[in-house]
């Protein structure tokens, strides 16, 4: 795999250096609500620019259904990369047709230019080979050399993604090379103890990972709304949490595996639970009751992890040498239900381990939440592709940059 370093030895002046980027931040009535992806990819193109490159940037944002949508625009996101930069970037207000090709041509060595969503052509996510494929040889109309950059994407066969690097000269950029150096402290050369944290809603999506680190980690603590199938599959009466009772079996497999591993799986001994979901847009007060994990009322949901599984996750925590941590372990987003969240990140913070925040919804209680990111070891840029490799997937972006 040919890094960015060699690509600057070899000269990328008046090379115009197609970077395939993972801009897909979130956006509220057309504004940056965190631009963490932006400035994780900032100093790939800084350095290209700095070297004389005609600098292409493209990425994805959103899921629009393979056409325009001024909802999925990528124009607040040239303007934040332009203010990261320091210059102006030029916007293209299409993929491949004539604004893409004119807004290309127009620049000189160390000038940078966005292309618009590339999901608004429905070649970028076909499964038809052909079809990307002909997507793929319109936009290597555009550059003369690749640089993979986009991590958050690298687990999608999309046409950016595993097919242009096929028809360019290819290396891959500091974001990719930072996140595959992280990812093998947390596989192959993994210092311990070892304690996996996994949140987020759904038992379901992280089933795969929770297979795969059963042979790898020392603990295993779970929150967020998978812990209810966890606790149903103990037998416990969950009240109207969210469960996927289709996953129980599956689930109980799994804990008696950790048991015969040796590994430590903990999951909440109290819980903060309501009868209504809370209102996140109003931030209004919410009701809740903490209870015992054992003792959901049956008219209430759990929303966040209670206070004595704080200490207890703390505690888990403490004397780790490395962490992973993939999904917030409670309704963040609300005040009243972001005190678990909360815990995990600080623990994180207090341990003296290799942390690693797993992208995705974690990366963004993170910042949220007001913490500084120095203090973690890394904060990655794309959750899905974390568990993927952390599953032992061959992740199709990261393969296309191997050949």
């Amino acid at each position: 795999m040919k890094t960015i370093d060699e690509l600057l030895a070899e000269g990328v002046s008046g090379k115009r250096v197609f970077v395939r980027a993972d801009l897909n931040v979130p956006l509220a009535e057309g504004k940056i609500t965190d631009d963490g992806r932006i400035r994780a990819v900032q100093p790939t193109i800084a350095k290209l620019a700095e070297a004389g490159a005609r600098v292409v940037v493209a990425s994805h944002l959103g899921r629009p259904k393979g056409a325009p949508d001024p909802a999925f625009s990528l124009a607040p996101a040239a303007v934040r990369l332009g203010e990261l930069l320091g210059k102006n970037v030029a916007f293209a207000t299409d993929t491949v047709g004539a604004s893409a090709k004119e807004t290309v041509a127009a620049l000189a060595d160390g000038e940078v230019a966005l292309i618009e969503n590339l999901r608004f052509n429905a070649g970028e996510t076909s499964k038809d080979d052909a079809e990307r494929g002909a997507f793929a040889d319109e936009l290597a109309e555009l550059a003369d050399v690749y640089v993979g950059d986009g991590f958050g994407a690298v687990h999608r066969k999309h046409a950016s993604v595993f097919d242009l690097p096929a028809r360019l000269p290819h290396a891959v950029g500091y974001l990719i090379a930072t996140e595959i150096d992280v990812l093998k402290k947390l596989t192959a050369e993994v210092k311990r103890p070892y304690v996996v944290i996994l949140g987020g809603a759904k038992v379901s999506d992280k089933l795969a990972v929770i297979d795969e680190l059963l042979g790898k980690a020392d603990r295993l603590l779970i929150g967020g709304g998978m812990a209810y199938t966890f606790l149903y599959a103990k037998g416990y009466e969950v009240g109207i949490s969210l469960l996927q009772k289709d996953q129980v079996d599956v689930v109980k497999e799994y804990m008696e595996r950790a048991e015969a591993n040796g590994v430590e799986l903990v999951l909440p001994v109290d819980i903060l639970a309501s009868t209504d979901f809370p209102d996140l847009k109003g931030k209004t007060p919410a009701e809740f009751i903490t209870v015992a994990a054992d003792k959901i009322p049956a008219d209430k949901e759990g929303l966040d992890i209670g206070p004595k599984t704080r200490e207890l996750y703390a505690s888990k925590i403490a004397d780790a040498e490395t962490v992973f941590w993939n999904g917030p372990v409670g309704v963040f987003e609300h005040p009243d239900y972001a005190g678990g969240t909360r815990a995990i990140a600080q623990a994180l913070v207090d341990s003296d381990a290799f942390t690693v925040v797993g992208g995705g919804d974690s990366a963004a209680a993170v910042r949220t939440l007001g913490f500084d990111e120095n203090a973690f070891g890394h904060i990655s840029t794309g959750g899905g592709a974390s568990l993927e490799y952390l599953e032992g997937k061959t992740l199709p972006g990261i393969a296309a940059l191997e050949v």
